[in-house]
């Protein structure tokens, strides 16, 4: 397996920070550290797609409800 250095520049310095924080928590260098976040986000799954919207129909009708929340949810109108 080949290894590669990568340089990164313009890292804001709340975010070098952090990661120093987040790798002290795991018992880990920094550099340790980057590559396993790095490692993780490469070998994630895609996300999945977005599922497709259902779409809704809206119903009028002539007659007056005499339903009340509370009959429908069984609550107390929270």
């Amino acid at each position: 397996m080949r290894v590669t250095a990568i340089h990164v520049r313009n890292v804001p310095e709340p975010v070098v920070t952090a990661l120093r924080e987040r790798a002290m928590r795991h018992g880990h260098s920094m550099q340790q550290e980057i590559r396993q976040i790095l490692q993780e986000a490469a070998t994630a799954p895609p996300p999945r797609e977005a599922l497709e919207p259902v779409p809704l129909t809206t119903v009028r009708t002539t007659a007056t409800s005499t339903w009340r929340r509370e009959e429908i949810y069984d609550d107390a109108g929270r």
